[in-house]
């Protein structure tokens, strides 16, 4: 049952979202053994099962235990974080958002030459339309 409109995810949720992405398939007990602070193994099956009836997870059985995957692939996932990030901390401006990692990210020269050439990119296309 995948949601059209994400549904905001708990902050505990959200700790158990970022190990599925990172390992990609995971079990109750990988998770359990991930997680900062963890519940119980039922708290977390729970969690886990909750994710899954929110539509954010699906499971495969694999030698008598589930193994859970997200449904929503990671790149489209962090789009939808980041849109919901700018339009709540920074009133959807991606200038501001700019500015916050220039102020408060140390940066190597060649980040900022990526970025530099990024916006500079961004300007062609725009011109270009």
């Amino acid at each position: 049952m995948q949601a059209s409109t994400p549904v905001p995810l708990s902050r505990r949720e959200r700790q158990i979202m970022d190990i599925v992405y990172r390992r990609g398939r995971v079990t109750t007990a990988e998770v359990l053994e991930e997680l900062d602070d963890p519940p119980t193994y039922n708290a977390v099956r729970s969690a886990l099962r909750l994710l899954e009836e929110k539509g954010h997870l699906k499971h495969e059985e694999e030698a008598r235990r589930y193994v859970y995957l997200a449904t929503t692939p990671r790149t489209r996932a962090r789009s939808h974080a980041l849109q919901h990030l700018v339009k709540t901390f920074f009133g959807g401006s991606a200038e501001q958002v700019v500015n916050a990692l220039l102020a408060e990210t140390e940066l190597s020269p060649a980040e900022l030459e990526r970025m530099a050439r990024r916006i500079e990119e961004a300007k062609r296309a725009e011109e270009e339309q």
